[in-house]
Order: structure tokens, then C-alpha cells, then sequence
């Protein structure tokens, strides 16, 4: 690996090019994937918000699912931002018609959890591993864990309403999962707490 991380942004749908941006500003080298020979290029993964369902058929379209699951089986570390933590969980507690997973993470995801997109909302969440003030999340037709297993650590949960309590942030090994968009907002530490450890795993 080279002295400056490779972080590539899966760029079939969703929000590629803000997460491209974010990890720019984080002093990463960022790239568009789209083909398996781009992910072979790649250090580290991140999959973007956008249609979960769309994400799936697409990978599967261009010949990446099989590519995608292999890398995270082999400990590639990757980031997933809302759809991308739907990818990243094991289990789904309402998946569409064939609805398929990369999986990694051992938890259990309820998609849209939320609620429709004109719920959508921001919450300042107290974020473990990020200091200083709460991140500031945003909720677009956002997913949320029901279960997590013993070896995930829950990162953030929602701190107030009725979905207090909610687990919306999540780590296990090297891989990371959000169910808001931090691409959107400006604040670059969820990308800058991956990509330390996409370089943390690279010194391993």
C-alpha cells in the first residue's frame, strides 16, 4: 500500500460524488468504482446512500457482487453510509422480493425505518471514537439496526423522541456503517475516523 490511502466510492447510484469530496478533504485518495477491475485498485470501500434495491441489482448488472463480497471477507475496510449499512448487515428485517446483502456486519437492519422521505430529520448525535460536538446526522428514508451481535460496537444512537434509543451507527473490525448521510453536511469526521482506519488496518 502506498503512503496515501485509496479509498474508492462504489459509483452505481447514490451520493458518490459528496462521499468523493469528503474523503478528498480527509487527505485520501479518492476514485469512482464501477468495475471490478477499479475495485481491484482500490484500499478501502465506501457504499453511499441511494436505493438499496438499485445498489443490488446494479452491482449484480456490472458484475461486482461476487467482487464486493470477496474484498470484504478478506477484511477490505468499508464504509456504509444509509443503503450502504443495508448492504453491510448480515440480516434484513424487511427485505424486498430477492433482496440480497453483501453482509460483514452481524446485525439486523430495518430499511426505511424511519419512515417515508418527507420524515426525513436531523439530530446532532454523540458519536463514540468522535470528539467535540455532536455530529450532525441527516435521515433521508434511513434505515436503523434492530439487532447487533456481541462483536459490533455501537457507535451512535438516537438520543431523543420516539425512536430513542435507535442504533444508527455501527462498527465491526473494518467495517463501518451510518444510517445517515454525513456526505451532506459538511463535516468530514465520520470520513476522517475511516479512513483512520483504513490506515490502520494497512499498518496491521
Amino acid at each position: 500500500m502506498t503512503s496515501e490511502a485509496v479509498v474508492g466510492v462504489l459509483a452505481v447510484q447514490g451520493d458518490v460524488r459528496e462521499h468523493l469530496t469528503a474523503l478528498t478533504a480527509c487527505g485520501a485518495g479518492a476514485r469512482p468504482v464501477r468495475r471490478p477491475d477499479e475495485l481491484d485498485a482500490v484500499d478501502a470501500l465506501v457504499l453511499p446512500g441511494g436505493e438499496s434495491t438499485t445498489i443490488d441489482k446494479l452491482t449484480r448488472a456490472f458484475g461486482l457482487r461476487d467482487p464486493l463480497r470477496e474484498r470484504v471477507a478478506s477484511g477490505m475496510p468499508v464504509y456504509g453510509s444509509c443503503a450502504g449499512m443495508i448492504l453491510l448487515a448480515d440480516r434484513l428485517t424487511d427485505a424486498a422480493a430477492g433482496q440480497l446483502t453483501l453482509g460483514g456486519i452481524d446485525i439486523t437492519v430495518r430499511r426505511n425505518a424511519f419512515g417515508r422521505q418527507v420524515e426525513s430529520f436531523e439530530e446532532d448525535l454523540s458519536f463514540a471514537g468522535i470528539d467535540g460536538p455532536g455530529v450532525r446526522a441527516v435521515f433521508i428514508r434511513a434505515p436503523w439496526v434492530d439487532e447487533a451481535g456481541p462483536g459490533v460496537e455501537i457507535l451512535a444512537s438516537i438520543g431523543a423522541g420516539p425512536a430513542a434509543g435507535r442504533i444508527v451507527a455501527v462498527r465491526q473490525g473494518n467495517l463501518l456503517a451510518t444510517s445517515f448521510h454525513p456526505e451532506i453536511t459538511g463535516d468530514i469526521r465520520v470520513h476522517r475516523f475511516f479512513v483512520e482506519m483504513v490506515r490502520s488496518a494497512a499498518r496491521v
